[in-house]
């Protein structure tokens, strides 16, 4: 087993790895304590080689394996890839590609929704992997050989799993599947949230109008003050205290120190001055500057036109053997139900075809389902 502790080993593999026309990556990192996630491993296999790099090695220039992660003729094959992505795409500032997500792919080959790594190993290669080292801390030195293979293995298996997922793909044509939903991946907004979009990752259920403002304006803060301190949102403000603190919308420490999200004293620290300017602020904010709430849609969904859908994707899923979260959400169904040009994946590409499609017409009356022993067909109206 190669562990990668010098700047001269890891150019040596980088070159090797460069040769292979794909390769599986993966990492292992650390972040309860911080708001950006600490890089402790990357372990990478392509051909026949593979090997584990320590980032936290003293002097360890990672750029031979970056400069990897953005040859475009090398294909990065990860699982479930958007936490991996995420810290590549803070050390590159920008996405690494081209990709290949085997958990998308084998919701494209019916393995169900998001299945995870070791039950399509286990599927796809028969592979038995011991989880015993799964939640150990990957920031300790030095590892042990049960931590280093367990971490080994998820590359190796990744390396073997690809190509039968590639191959079970072509031959169903589908790879235009993966690759419109490797292409949503592309997009770092995925990966940094900008601290004046930090309002959207909140629940605005029940916030009034009155109370966006100071909404956005608190959220920004804390995205700002998580970020450059390197902690986590929680610690800087909880959610349920912005939405309390919209809600009073104090003018001062003495109307700040009334919240009861708020520890005693916290109102007189600099943090309570500025959630005071915040709030501030956002009250201020001219009317086109502030967020719409969305209001509930009010329109009732028709319970028996949603039901038949439901019957419909499943009815499809099985039929074209993939998983029903990669067509269509519950969310997605009911839009469909309100309007048959509905913003939503499913009325789009591929998807349309298996299922949108079918789903208009089954609305508008044009097809029906025929319960045909224990099996559901598609009938012309």
């Amino acid at each position: 087993m190669q562990v990668i502790t010098t700047s001269n080993e890891l150019q040596k593999f980088a070159k090797a790895l460069r040769k292979q026309p794909f390769i599986a990556v993966d990492t292992e990192f650390m972040r309860e304590k911080t708001y950006w996630p600490i890089l402790c491993l990357i372990q990478a296999a392509g051909g026949d080689e593979e090997a584990i790099i320590d980032p936290l090695a003293d002097g360890l220039d990672l750029s031979p394996f970056l400069d990897v992660l953005n040859d475009n003729k090398v294909v990065k094959v990860f699982h479930a890839a958007r936490q991996d992505l995420e810290i590549f795409y803070k050390l590159l500032g920008e996405v690494p590609g081209p990709l290949f997500d085997t958990q998308i792919a084998a919701m494209a080959c019916g393995f169900g929704d998001q299945i995870g790594y070791e039950p399509l190993m286990r599927s796809l290669l028969k592979a038995k992997i011991d989880k015993g080292s799964r939640f150990t801390d990957w920031s300790r030195r030095p590892l042990t050989e049960a931590q280093l293979s367990y971490a080994l293995s998820d590359v190796t298996h990744l390396r073997d799993a690809f190509p039968i997922l590639k191959n079970s793909l072509e031959k169903r044509e589908r790879m235009h599947w993966v690759e419109e939903e490797m292409d949503a991946l592309n997009d770092g907004d995925l990966y940094h949230v900008k601290p004046e979009n930090a309002w959207k990752r909140l629940k605005l259920k029940g916030v009034r109008p009155k109370e966006m403002g100071a909404v956005l304006k608190l959220a920004e803060w804390r995205e700002h003050e998580a970020q450059t301190k390197d902690i986590p949102r929680s610690r800087i403000l909880k959610d349920e205290s912005i939405y309390e603190l919209a809600r009073l919308q104090p003018k001062d420490a003495k109307g700040l120190g009334r919240a009861r999200s708020i520890p005693s004293g916290f109102e007189r620290s600099r943090s309570g001055g500025a959630i005071l300017n915040a709030i501030e602020e956002g009250l201020n904010l001219p009317k086109d500057q502030v967020p719409k709430v969305d209001k509930p849609e009010r329109e009732k969904v028709s319970a028996d036109v949603l039901e038949l859908l439901k019957v419909l994707l499943k009815r499809q899923c099985e039929a074209y053997h993939v998983a029903p979260k990669l067509i269509a959400s519950s969310a997605d169904l009911e839009a469909i139900v309100r309007n048959d040009k509905a913003d939503v994946p499913a009325l789009t590409g591929w998807r349309r075809e298996i299922f949108g499609e079918p789903a208009l017409r089954l609305k508008n009356g044009e097809i029906a389902l025929k319960l045909k022993g224990a099996s559901v067909e598609l009938i012309e109206v």
